[in-house]
């Protein structure tokens, strides 16, 4: 059998070009404020009270959020990140070696970009519902979620880097928000009972992988998305170092503080057991207008996010489909994220995660062990589909997805911690399928570093 030849394989990887040195920076003016704006998004953290804090108690809750923000950088980041960081090369040009030379452009080319749209739909619904809780006009609803994803589509697009400035500064408002809600409430936190009869061992166990699968399934892509993100390292301890802080200390921070102030809340009996945003404790507290300002503030500072998932989108869907005009892609998306938002379906938070999570759980899996099965480098594109990426992806899937409401009830399979299972599955039916020789052949490629 002939030896693959570089003439073998896309324009994408042949034209690649590494993100040079010059062009990088140290983890504190890149990876970590990066990581840490995704994290102060109060989508992610105003309910993360709802995963577990009424069943597990408070402590249990808690380390469910520790455990979750080391898996999301051990398991989920470090590997990405460390072959953006060693190559300069994004993520459809690493992912060839996992997924192959024409896999890479579907998995994860196509499906990062397609699924940024639901993310740009989570944001639409969240930001809508804010604004229009803010001005106490429900009607306004709709309106706002069709400007919002259109606007944020339209930016991610043509003018991405006039967000940027802003982008530096609005992440203080969600962290002044968080700030002023432990101060609320933080307090009574410790006197903070959970429902009669919770608080069993088993239940504190329930809690604590509720969270962590909830936490996982909302980072799954950000994990994969560290191979762009680090191309502006300098080094191991850049990658290292942004990983900590960006993603561990931010987790432990947002989703902390969040789940104190819910638990402050309803031991001084501000709001009852049911309750699960912070901001909704806020409004029992503060005055009408302060509230809407702070809901006005919050959604003001998910904007930037917005058009930063569009951009990605944008850009996976330039490189997959280069001959389609990026108005009519980015625009189905952008139509497609409206409708999710209108229609609720993008509220689903924990199907939405689920989702997520089963579909790029098994991707860092893969990508991990092909990196070290590579002798900690990146090995290079491999040629076609790569079988073992492909097989590990879809049972890691299967598993991920079972237990997602989207599913009909009669096929739902109760699996714990699911984003982590598809992420083992993953794992280790790619090692498997590498040790029995199911990698197609490596390509040599001339701009790899």
């Amino acid at each position: 059998m002939s030896k693959p030849t570089t003439s073998q394989l896309p324009d994408y990887l042949t034209s690649a070009k590494a993100n040079p040195p010059s062009n990088r920076g140290p983890w504190f003016k890149n990876s970590a404020p990066t990581y840490a704006g995704i994290f102060l998004w109060f989508v992610f953290w105003d309910s993360m009270s709802g995963n577990g804090l009424s069943t597990g108690g408070l402590w249990a809750t808690l380390l469910g959020i520790v455990l979750g923000g080391i898996i999301c950088h051990y398991l989920f980041f470090l590997a990405p990140g460390l072959l953006g960081m060693s190559t300069g090369l994004p993520l459809y040009v690493v992912g060839s070696s996992t997924f192959g030379a024409a896999g890479a452009l579907i998995m994860p080319g196509f499906l990062m970009g397609a699924l940024q749209f639901g993310w740009l739909g989570v944001n639409t619904f969240g930001s809508a519902d804010a604004l229009a809780k803010g001005f106490h006009m429900p009607a306004l609803y709709i309106p706002l979620c069709v400007i919002w994803a259109l606007g944020a589509a339209f930016v991610g697009m043509k003018g991405i880097q006039y967000v940027a400035k802003v982008a530096t500064y609005l992440p203080l408002i969600p962290l002044v928000v968080l700030v002023f809600g432990l101060v609320t409430f933080g307090g009574a936190a410790a006197d903070y009972k959970p429902l009669p009869g919770a608080c069993s061992a088993g239940n504190q166990l329930d809690a604590m992988l509720l969270m962590v699968a909830a936490i996982v399934g909302f980072f799954a892509t950000a994990g994969a998305a560290g191979v762009d993100i680090c191309t502006s390292n300098r080094d191991k301890k850049d990658v290292s170092m942004g990983g900590i802080v960006g993603i561990i200390i931010a987790i432990v921070f947002t989703a902390g503080i969040s789940v104190i102030a819910v638990a402050g809340a309803r031991a001084a009996g501000v709001i009852g057991p049911d309750v699960v945003n912070m901001t909704a404790a806020l409004e029992k507290k503060v005055s009408p207008g302060m509230f809407a300002a702070i809901m006005i503030g919050l959604t003001l500072a998910s904007f930037p996010g917005a058009c930063f998932s569009s951009f990605i989108a944008a850009n996976s869907f330039k490189t997959v489909m280069p001959k389609v005009n990026p108005f009519i892609s980015v625009g189905i998306g952008a139509v497609v994220s409206m409708i999710l938002a209108i229609t609720g379906a993008a509220s689903k938070l924990p199907s939405v995660f689920g989702l997520i999570g089963a579909s790029f759980g098994p991707i860092c899996g893969a990508m991990l062990v092909d990196y070290l099965l590579a002798g900690r480098k990146w090995s290079g594109p491999r040629a076609g589909f790569n079988p073992a990426g492909w097989i590990a992806w879809l049972l890691g899937f299967i598993v991920g997805i079972l237990p997602n409401s989207l599913l009909p009830a009669a096929v739902q399979v109760n699996v714990p911690c699911a984003p982590v299972a598809a992420f083992v599955v993953g794992t280790v039916v790619y090692f498997v399928c590498a040790k029995l020789g199911l990698q197609s052949a490596v390509v040599p490629l001339p701009a790899k570093r």
